[in-house]
Formats: structure tokens, C-alpha cells, sequence
């Protein structure tokens, strides 16, 4: 056995390996540049103005304290959009103001009153007498 010949086996072996270590590098990198495309195609941009009414997301709420307990606290006013997503809100109750993530809040489209119902009484079907 040849030791040149087995040295210069090696060195085509590693030089494929660093090929193929480089390959799937780039593939890594042309999957991730996809799913992150694909993933920021479909975030809806919230945007807010002042005056605006938002529900606002309690992320502290356990599990088991209240299961049926809403989660979303609110309505509350838009004060003012800072940057960065950065929303002001005003309780209109107790007049306080704050900040929070603009990830934590969501429109409030109101409570739609109800329609007025129509009643229909329907009268009992006639019986046929038994003979």
C-alpha cells in the first residue's frame, strides 16, 4: 500500500466532507430566509389611533383560578402610540394611564345590541275527532 496514494485519498475525503458541510450550510440558511418570509407574510399589522377603544391581554391569569375567566380586560382607550409598538392606554373608569406591548392588545369592536325579536305564536295544529 501506497502511502502518498492513501494520503491523497484522505485529502479528497475531507475536502468532499467540507463541501458537503458547506452545502447544507447554505441550505440551512436558503430554509430559514423562506420560513422566516413565510412567517412575517402573514403577521397582521395592528395599527392603532388615539381615541380607539383595545382590549388589553392579562397573560398573569392562572389556570386554575377562574378556567372560564377571560383573559382580555378592557375596553380601554388609546392614549397615544409611541415608538417601537409601544401603546399608551387610558381606563376610562379610574382615568389611569399606562404602557404596554403592542402584542398585548386587540381591537374592541363593542357589544352589539341586541335585534329586536319577533315573536310567533303558532297554534296548535286542529285534532281530528276520534271516532
Amino acid at each position: 500500500m501506497d502511502l502518498a496514494k492513501a494520503g491523497e485519498a484522505r485529502k479528497l475525503q475531507l475536502e468532499e466532507l467540507e463541501c458537503l458541510r458547506n452545502e447544507s450550510y447554505e441550505n440551512a440558511r436558503i430554509y430559514k430566509e423562506k420560513t422566516k418570509a413565510f412567517h412575517d407574510h402573514h403577521i397582521r399589522k395592528k395599527d392603532f389611533h388615539e381615541g380607539d377603544e383595545v382590549l388589553l391581554y392579562n397573560s398573569k391569569l392562572r389556570l386554575m383560578l377562574g378556567k372560564l375567566h377571560s383573559r382580555w380586560e378592557g375596553p380601554l382607550k388609546v392614549k397615544e402610540m409611541k415608538p417601537y409598538g409601544v401603546v399608551e392606554l387610558i381606563d376610562p373608569k379610574s382615568e389611569a394611564t399606562f404602557k404596554v406591548n403592542g402584542h398585548r392588545v386587540k381591537k374592541y369592536h363593542g357589544c352589539k345590541p341586541p335585534k329586536e325579536l319577533e315573536v310567533y305564536i303558532l297554534e296548535d295544529a286542529p285534532r281530528r275527532e276520534e271516532v
